[in-house]
């Protein structure tokens, strides 16, 4: 991401999140600074995805279309995974929250595997932004995160 595109993501991360401060279970991201990829579609910014890497392994921290049914996600995702590839990642993945059910589909769809259930997390999530609600996507409890994952090479 260049400067401008930097610019454009805070205020984009903003808009969807309410802030740029995101919470994964490898720790706390402020993702307005970690590097990232801008979908552009018609000329204009139509989607970002953020990530972290750590040793062999790059975690996608974000993903948001700003366009649904587009193929913004999924182009995101097939970006991400050939960067992972070219860096020599071993491991692609992230978390969702067990009320988002979508996102669970849209992974599983793209080869991604549950990898593991992390119960109660949103309580953890919550000591850190105490904004996130009790009550999530479609009524439901929002309580745990699921790691996902694809394994590279």
């Amino acid at each position: 991401m260049n400067h401008a595109d930097r610019e454009w993501a805070r205020h984009f991360l903003r808009e969807r999140w309410g802030t740029t401060r995101m919470v994964s279970t490898s720790g706390v991201h402020e993702v307005d600074q970690l590097p990232g990829l801008v979908a552009v579609l018609e000329g204009k910014p139509a989607g970002l995805l953020t990530y972290s890497t750590k040793g062999d392994q790059l975690e996608i921290v974000t993903i948001d279309s700003g366009v649904e049914n587009r193929g913004v996600g999924s182009a995101l995702v097939d970006s991400v995974r050939q960067l992972a590839e070219r860096r020599g990642a071993r491991r692609l993945w992230l978390v969702t929250t067990n009320d988002n059910l979508r996102a669970l589909g849209f992974y599983q769809r793209r080869g991604f595997v549950l990898a593991a259930l992390h119960r109660d997390a949103m309580e953890s999530v919550r000591a850190i932004r105490p904004e996130v609600p009790q009550v999530g996507l479609d009524g439901i409890p929002l309580r745990d995160m699921l790691e996902l994952e694809s394994l590279l090479g």
